[in-house]
């Protein structure tokens, strides 16, 4: 019986690949809104980053998110990103 393939994700923010399951997914929805989906289900175009914040900034910095959302993302977008994933992390 062969092995299940795990599915791998490349993070945004520093180009590495990670088990899909390790990873934060941001997604735009339909509607044109940004936010940090923990379940990894939700609708809508998805990027990947890693569970570190120094991932979340180099995305931010090298235009990752916006390469991979193929718009442009407004500075209120990143401030809002950032402030789900710090309550994710509190919890």
């Amino acid at each position: 019986m062969a092995a299940k393939k795990i599915p791998e994700r490349m993070c945004t923010g520093c180009q590495t690949k990670h088990p899909k399951k390790e990873m934060i997914r941001i997604v735009r929805s339909p509607e044109g809104e940004y936010f940090v989906d923990a379940t990894g289900k939700k609708s809508g175009r998805g990027a990947y980053i890693c569970r570190k914040k120094e991932c979340f900034e180099a995305a931010k910095k090298n235009r990752g998110f916006e390469r991979s959302f193929k718009s442009s993302i407004h500075r209120s977008v990143y401030d809002n990103l950032e402030q789900q994933l710090l309550s994710m992390e509190e919890s």
